[in-house]
């Protein structure tokens, strides 16, 4: 406290004495008085401190203006990264603080491939909510339980226990196939697709399990592909070139590849697709995101549980993620299948105290490439930083360079320093 402070607040509180007066007759004053008066001068003191701190926490008038114009400026960067290659993009980001949204085609169908994990997670939750198992039941694991695909479970041995807790990690994490059709034949595909349509009635179409998703495909060569074992799934996985892949298909199902119906693999996949399963609108599955991080979908302790699990997500590392500044929490789910790649979920700045929250959801399509697929995701990470929507409404912060630079043929390049 100084001088002047004790000057002006005993001025203020014994107004009769003239200020230039009151230091000189301050020891006149009783001691009551003089410990009145410094408490009140270090009270004000300490207010003025506080609303000088406020003051400087509390965006001003034109960040805030500027914050709300980051919608503009990341609609037209999501432009020019479609227009720069093959891969075509299909974009829904939507601030959670405010309810501001951008759709960049989200209202189109875009094919989700294992986004659909998040919502069959959220069917097991809500099973252990009901108290119909926990998440140290076990699963036992089936022939027909094999499916191709990323995760530890398909090299397990028929017969073995699983906790359902080891089966939701290798999904979620490592989005594991096989895990994923045991914790679907758990709850039931019924039940996955009733609470998907109870929490957002239009906007997805059917959910089937991953095994479903390849007896269809290889059906639309050769009828005989729905009865293919989940051992016979691995084994046309593990083949390297399409070629090998139709010559061992042709000999599993006992027909000709000249008898086929399609001629490749690729129209079987377009086939696939245009069935619409397992697909939606980006701003459909924003909407369900947006029910689970309210807490609207599941419990508060299954809500953190799930989210805990999707920020250890280990796919798709070249994805959103690697286009957002560094050190931010992204709990997510990826989503990848031939010529198609997905990537969504919620954006928390890391620092304590930082309130924004932003959902994000995007897929592309038609680039057979993987690599450039995931590139032109990680440029959409960069443009949502860039925008300012995560940098207080500052566009083009230098903590935004560190994905590399957008180029027309995609092909990443050296990070700016």
């Amino acid at each position: 406290m100084t001088l002047a402070s004790v000057r002006s607040t005993f001025s203020a509180l014994f107004p009769a004495i003239p200020a230039s007066a009151s230091l000189r007759r301050l020891a006149s004053f009783t001691p009551l008085a003089l410990t009145v008066c410094l408490v009140a001068a270090a009270t004000f003191g300490a207010r003025a401190q506080d609303l000088a701190e406020r003051a400087h926490d509390t965006p001003s008038s034109a960040a805030v203006a500027a914050d709300g114009r980051w919608a503009d400026r990341l609609l037209a960067d999501l432009a020019r990264i479609d227009a720069a290659g093959k891969a075509r993009i299909g974009v829904y980001v939507r601030d959670l603080n405010t309810g501001q949204a951008i759709s960049y085609k989200a209202d189109q169908r875009w094919y989700l491939a294992s986004m659909v994990k998040v919502p069959v997670a959220m069917a097991v939750l809500r099973g252990i909510e009901r108290g119909d198992y926990t998440l140290d039941t076990e699963v036992t694991l089936r022939a027909s339980d094999y499916v191709d695909g990323a995760g530890a479970t398909n090299r397990q041995p028929v017969g073995k226990p699983i906790a359902i807790r080891v089966l939701l990690e290798q999904m979620i994490i490592y989005s594991d196939n096989t895990a994923s059709d045991m914790l679907i034949d758990l709850v039931g595909i019924g039940e996955v697709n009733a609470l998907v349509t109870s929490l957002v009635p239009d906007g997805f179409r059917r959910i089937t399990s991953l095994g479903a998703i390849r007896r269809t495909l290889y059906g639309n060569l050769a009828p005989a592909a729905d009865q293919l074992a989940g051992q016979d799934l691995l084994l046309l996985h593990r083949e390297r070139s399409d070629a090998a892949r139709l010559r061992l298909l042709s000999s599993l199902v006992d027909m000709p590849e000249s008898r086929f119906r399609l001629p490749s693999l690729d129209a079987a996949y377009d086939a696939y697709y245009a069935t619409g399963l397992n697909s939606g609108r980006l701003d459909a599955y924003g909407e369900l995101l947006s029910l689970l991080v309210g807490g609207k979908a599941l419990s508060p302790a299954s809500t953190r549980y799930l989210l805990k699990l999707m920020e250890r997500v280990a796919t798709g590392t070249q994805r959103i993620k690697a286009g957002l500044p560094p050190g931010v929490r992204f709990a997510h789910k990826t989503g990848t299948q031939r010529r198609r790649t997905c990537d969504a979920g919620l954006v928390r700045p890391a620092e304590a105290g930082h309130p924004r929250r932003v959902l994000v959801v995007a897929c592309t399509r038609d680039e057979p490439s993987l690599e450039r697929s995931e590139f032109a995701l990680m440029q959409v990470g960069a443009a949502i930083c860039r925008s300012g929507l995560l940098t207080q409404g500052m566009p083009d912060e230098t903590l935004c360079h560190a994905a590399p630079a957008l180029r027309i043929d995609r092909q990443p390049v050296s990070p700016r320093r």
